[in-house]
């Protein structure tokens, strides 16, 4: 079970959307300009807060890491905190894009649906690491109101994953006895693949690898046969 139907979102598309949810504070006329320092921002951003932390970035450091002037950076953003509530709006925006809309026919068996989601999100936090790595990382350092940001997204990942274990709990597709936190305990699962990636390298597992891994180890938490299993038995149709 495939990323099918799901758009993982390249640099480009975060830095279109950024410049399209933030069109009354960006001045600049030129929209494939702005794109391109968008992304000269951003990924000097990220770069420098996973280096160093966000909050002892300056924008001076900013400035010098993207080659982008000072006078230049403000035609983007008016502080700090505005970046960041640019970055956090994107991830979760990107979370929602990916998670909410699964093709018709994954939808229709909880048991593919939750295979979808588990792929999905791993697929989309590959494609936006920097972004993920930023956002769980700095969580605790984040101002109030950011802080709340970041764990609604949490949550709204969470939400997703809830659904469809309710659904299979419902149809028999999953066990009655199903741990009740099953969807939070899925996430840190999810997680690892961002925050612990240079363990996974070291053991050589590569994305595919550790999906199907997550998705066997889902699967068996919920009472359902796993991936591993329905290929002994010749029984999968994945």
């Amino acid at each position: 079970m495939t990323t099918e139907g799901a758009h993982l979102p390249t640099t480009e598309d975060l830095c279109r959307s950024v410049l399209e949810n933030n069109r009354d504070s960006i001045s600049t006329q030129k929209p494939e300009v702005a794109i391109r320092k968008l992304g000269q921002i951003l990924n000097a951003a990220l770069e420098l807060s996973n280096k160093k932390g966000f909050q002892a970035m300056s924008l001076r450091d900013l400035s010098r890491a993207s080659g982008v002037s000072m006078g230049g950076l403000y035609s983007y953003f008016d502080s700090k905190d505005t970046l960041l509530k640019m970055i956090l709006f994107e991830v979760t925006s990107a979370v929602e894009a990916a998670l909410s809309q699964p093709p018709a026919d994954v939808r229709q068996t909880p048991r593919d649906h939750l295979l979808w989601l588990i792929d999905t999100h791993i697929r989309l936090t590959e494609a936006m690491l920097p972004w993920f790595t930023f956002s769980f990382m700095e969580a605790k350092n984040f101002p109030a109101a950011e802080r709340k940001k970041a764990i609604d997204s949490e949550e709204l990942t969470e939400s997703y994953f809830a659904e469809v274990l309710a659904r299979g709990q419902q149809d028999g597709s999953f066990s009655a006895d199903m741990p009740p936190l099953m969807a939070a305990l899925t996430k840190p699962l999810l997680q690892d693949w961002y925050v612990k990636r240079a363990k996974y390298r070291r053991r050589k597992i590569d994305i595919d690898s550790y999906i199907a891994m997550v998705q066997d180890i889902v699967l068996a938490a919920c009472g359902a046969t796993t991936k591993s299993t329905s290929r002994k038995t010749g029984s999968d149709t994945l």
